[in-house]
């Protein structure tokens, strides 16, 4: 379920690699795209999402463009053509009535994932570099209830670090509560998390070229 979704030049390798990782562990009826941030990304904004985003940084809006970027062509391949994808006051993309996704993005690289709602009530992603998380971070992320046996030793926290921010994202447009790293936990030899509201979301990731984890709330 995932169309080809970077620039119209030829792909680098990188996105090529990232994009068929990201295909293989999409669930149905969830579309994703990749792109590497290229100088110029910001004038990807539409003229509404450039005014909701307070970010002056070249750097910040160059990732944002790329991020709508993709958000934008994979809304077109399912009937939502020009629509724009303004920044929220808590951060998060506006979507369109009857959609759910999400937007991320490292220093490198930008990803998106949107599908209908339905099956799929709410989706959250995240992209970090496929390298180990200094201990400062993982020692606030990491809980001792979190379960990552499953995962490559020294990506490890990385994911967990992903999967956290991940779920974040998926569960905030339902429960509307500000979640801290200890108020979700982790089981990524189960595929799963559960948030201290009672939210169980579940996970799946890639670790080449870079960590990503996809998390989705299946409606009930």
């Amino acid at each position: 379920m995932t169309p080809a979704a970077n620039s119209s030049p030829p792909d680098l390798p990188e996105e090529t690699s990232l994009a068929q990782a990201l295909a293989a562990i999409a669930p149905y009826g969830v579309r994703t795209g990749c792109r590497l941030i290229r100088e110029g990304d910001e004038t990807h904004l539409l003229p509404e999402e450039a005014r909701s985003i307070p970010a002056r940084q070249p750097a910040t809006r160059r990732a944002s463009g790329a991020a709508r970027w993709l958000a934008h062509r994979l809304l077109a391949a399912i009937g939502f053509d020009d629509v724009a994808l303004p920044r929220a006051p808590s951060g998060a993309p506006v979507w369109p009535d009857g959609i759910t996704g999400s937007l991320a993005h490292d220093d490198e690289m930008a990803v998106a994932a949107v599908a209908p709602v339905g099956r799929i009530a709410s989706l959250g992603i995240d992209v970090e570099p496929a390298q180990p998380l200094p201990d400062d971070i993982l020692a606030l992320a990491a809980t001792p209830a979190d379960r990552t046996d499953a995962a490559d030793r020294h990506l490890a926290g990385r994911i967990l670090f992903a999967s956290k921010e991940a779920v974040y994202k998926a569960v905030y447009p339902l429960d509307r509560e500000i979640l801290g790293y200890e108020d979700i936990t982790v089981d990524l030899d189960a595929g799963r998390a559960t948030t201290k509201t009672g939210r169980k979301v579940s996970l799946v990731y890639c670790v080449a070229p870079r960590v990503v984890v996809l998390a989705f709330v299946e409606a009930r």
